[in-house]
């Protein structure tokens, strides 16, 4: 599904003493099956801006448009389930939406609110568990009585159980260790091959920027600051250092290498097998 924001403005308190500009004139698009990574400081407007992708926001300006449907500023919107069928979202610490008595329960709740058969449901519920990796038998369990890495798998289940279009992930491997970080967004970059979906990444992880995306939107004070691949963006370290963000750690030790050698290595490298062979072309060895 395609995605686009044509001049949206978003201002929180519309019309009232405590208005606040979130989203300035932010003109974006992003192509079916493009996994996008939105990058920025807290308060950037990272957060507000995937809440317009299924209409949990409505833009004081402007018109999103998602697929076939439109939500427009000024505009009743009427398609709005249909959206949110189309596209589900995984906030930071999805486990904290689980309820239901059972992990069966809880993954089949979303997909028969919008109309779904409990077979269909069920069957899709069965598959989902095993590809967020975790077995059969869980199903029949209280979500409350596993562990909170599995409790974070079933809550990403039940989203995937809606059969979105487009996932839109904001800071999913929160609190997770290193390795649990991975094997989440392995598991996501998986599906989002397997299945052509639009995934849309908000993270302060460069790491995983650059690892996962095809393209990286840059958000400062409200407003869409750069956009380029992951290559491009990070080929600025400098510019982002003076924005106040990172670079992946590959990029960052090319920077301090480069600038201690005064040697430039040609690109930027976005991982160490390309900085090792930077490196050894370069004729680098000590500075």
């Amino acid at each position: 599904m395609q995605i686009t924001f044509k001049h949206v403005e978003y201002r929180y308190s519309f019309n009232t003493p405590f208005e606040k500009l979130a989203l300035e004139d932010i003109n974006l698009e992003i192509p079916t099956g493009r996994f996008l990574s939105v990058i920025g400081h807290t308060g950037s407007g990272k957060s507000t801006l995937l809440q317009h992708l299924n209409g949990l926001l409505k833009p004081t300006e402007g018109t999103v448009t998602m697929g076939a449907h439109t939500i427009h500023a000024k505009q009743k919107s009427k398609s709005l389930k249909a959206v949110r069928q189309k596209v589900g979202i995984v906030f930071q610490f999805p486990e904290h939406q689980l309820f239901e008595e059972t992990v069966l329960k809880d993954i089949c709740y979303g997909p028969m609110n919008f109309g779904i058969s409990r077979e269909v449901a069920e069957s899709r519920a069965r598959e989902l568990i095993v590809k967020v990796g975790l077995t059969e038998d869980v199903l029949s369990k209280s979500p409350f009585d596993l562990s909170g890495g599995q409790m974070r798998r079933v809550a990403i289940a039940g989203v995937l159980a809606m059969d979105p279009e487009v996932i839109v992930l904001d800071e999913p491997t929160a609190g997770l260790d290193p390795r649990g970080q991975k094997e989440i967004m392995d598991m996501f970059y998986e599906l989002h091959k397997e299945k052509g979906l639009t995934t849309i990444l908000v993270t302060h992880s460069m790491e995983d920027a650059a690892r996962y995306a095809d393209e990286i939107v840059i958000m400062q004070k409200g407003r869409l600051k750069k956009q380029g691949a992951p290559r491009e963006i990070f080929s600025h370290a400098e510019e982002l250092f003076e924005m106040g963000l990172d670079v992946p750690d590959v990029v960052r030790f090319q920077y301090e290498y480069e600038k201690a050698s005064g040697r430039s290595l040609g690109r930027t490298c976005l991982t160490i097998e390309e900085l090792a062979d930077a490196v050894s072309m370069s004729g680098g060895g000590r500075p």
